[in-house]
């Protein structure tokens, strides 16, 4: 079932709405980037994929690194190594076998049945570690099947976008990594900074006009996705 669903329930079934935590994933409450991740792990297991994959993935992001290429485009060309695993299911459950133990031990100290995960990495890969976390969570929808984004990418306003398209609960403390999430922690009655690798909270920054500068080109990602370019 997928996270989204979960979260509607309560209003579904009438009982009262409430405030909610947020967390991004990645770097957040996990200490790396699982899809960067999962890449890796599928190609030491698929070894072709160094070959058919790896170097396209390298040109991409120099290009999206040289302004060349938009966000999305970059990440919706990287999710293609999602299209060419036959046996998904398998190596996802393995790799959070494995990897599960990189959740940040503070958020374990703190989490709550309705907290909200809302990332940029894909449904297929967040789906089963919010499963075992037993929480919720929002993340990118991409077909594996062909190798399509079925919506935006889930990053920087999208997710404020989301919040706001899909009526959630007021959010009462919202936690990431990145300066990109600043749209959503404006959202939020208090937001946290998470850095050193997800073992370090601190309050979010002051807005002033130099960390503004920083957002603004953290958030400027071709958002708008036309699944027919």
């Amino acid at each position: 079932m997928g996270g989204i669903s979960l979260v509607f329930r309560a209003k579904e079934e009438g009982r009262e709405r409430k405030d909610m935590n947020v967390y991004d994933f990645d770097g957040t409450i996990y200490s790396s980037d699982c899809s960067i991740g999962f890449c890796i792990w599928c190609m030491n297991r698929h070894p072709k994929l160094w070959l058919t994959f790896f170097p396209k993935a390298i040109k991409n992001l120099i290009l999206s690194k040289m302004g060349k290429m938009p966000e999305y485009l970059m990440q919706r060309t990287f999710f293609s190594y999602l299209t060419m695993i036959d046996d998904f299911d398998r190596q996802i459950e393995r790799y959070w076998d494995k990897n599960e133990k990189k959740i940040a031990s503070w958020y374990l100290a703190q989490k709550k049945s309705d907290d909200l995960i809302i990332s940029a990495s894909p449904t297929c890969i967040i789906e089963p570690i919010a499963r075992r976390l037993g929480v919720n969570f929002m993340a990118t929808e991409y077909d594996r099947e062909y190798g399509v984004l079925l919506n935006n990418l889930m990053y920087a306003k999208e997710k404020a976008k989301y919040i706001f398209d899909h009526g959630f609960p007021a959010i009462e403390n919202f936690y990431s990594d990145s300066l990109a999430d600043t749209p959503l922690a404006l959202c939020a009655e208090k937001a946290y900074l998470v850095t050193n690798k997800a073992s370090t909270v601190i309050d979010w920054p002051d807005l002033d006009k130099e960390t503004m500068s920083k957002v603004k080109k953290k958030i400027d990602t071709g958002w708008n996705v036309h699944l027919e370019e």
